[in-house]
């Protein structure tokens, strides 16, 4: 079964139907820019026009870079804040013409999708997927079941927010090398480890794809640290799985 997942992050739109049997891309997948201001309206716009490019009319599976709670955003750090209380399941499915839609937060659609069909698949520990992009986000996982929302990101690491140190964004705009990056990126897991002890760290967002640069370079870890197999997709594949598991309970749900 094909079902439609989108990927909002702070940067860019993408989306693709996604083959559920194979947890993977069933076409390649569209992928537009996020407007800025990334404001409700204009990212519904550019979610539409990733849709209308397959000509997609079935569910529809949303992540959303903040905590959701029923659909209703309720944080908006990366995007305009001017999203904090809209119900977004509801405004997308008015621009998409009815069609139902599920949201859910971004990290925890990468990371389901992991736990399902890729790097944390069959690991009963407690399993911390993080995605390196615009911000940080985070999934994390004890036997296999989603603690939803933790948003890890955001924790403070030396005096600064997380994600402002060592997201991929920090990267790029202080013009970081592959070694300065992966020490911030060490001291942030060490971090994460002392507060949590998993057994498996899966590094998500864009940067997995490049992870021969960087996770040779981080030491001092007793977590296994591992680059994401869904790569870049797992959003898509992780939303999409929630439009399947929301259709065959009857109608959209979010956690």
């Amino acid at each position: 079964m094909n079902v439609f997942g989108v990927d909002i992050g702070g940067s860019g739109i993408k989306g693709a139907p996604v083959d559920l049997a194979r947890g993977d891309l069933a076409e390649p997948r569209h992928k537009v820019l996020t407007p800025h201001p990334a404001a409700p309206e204009g990212v519904a716009d550019g979610v539409a026009e990733v849709v209308s490019h397959f000509g997609w009319s079935g569910p529809i599976g949303v992540t959303f870079p903040g905590v959701v709670t029923g659909s209703t955003i309720q944080t908006a750090a990366n995007v305009d804040k001017s999203w904090i209380g809209v119900d977004a399941a509801a405004l997308l499915a008015d621009r998409l013409g009815g069609v139902p839609v599920t949201v859910l937060n971004d990290a925890d659609a990468a990371g389901v999708a992991e736990v399902q069909f890729g790097a944390g698949r069959d690991r009963k520990g407690l399993v911390a997927v993080l995605t390196f992009g615009t911000g940080i986000g985070s999934a994390l996982f004890t036997g296999g079941r989603l603690v939803p929302n933790t948003e890890l990101g955001h924790l403070e690491l030396h005096g600064h927010e997380a994600e402002k140190r060592a997201s991929t964004k920090a990267k790029e705009d202080k013009d970081l090398s592959w070694e300065e990056w992966a020490h911030r990126v060490q001291k942030y897991l060490a971090h994460l480890e002392m507060l949590f002890s998993p057994e498996l760290f899966v590094i998500g967002g864009g940067v997995s794809r490049k992870a021969d640069k960087f996770l040779p370079l981080i030491h001092g870890i007793r977590a296994e640290v591992v680059p994401a197999q869904l790569q870049n997709n797992a959003g898509i594949v992780g939303a999409a799985m929630a439009a399947a598991a929301a259709a065959q309970d009857g109608g959209p749900a979010q956690r």
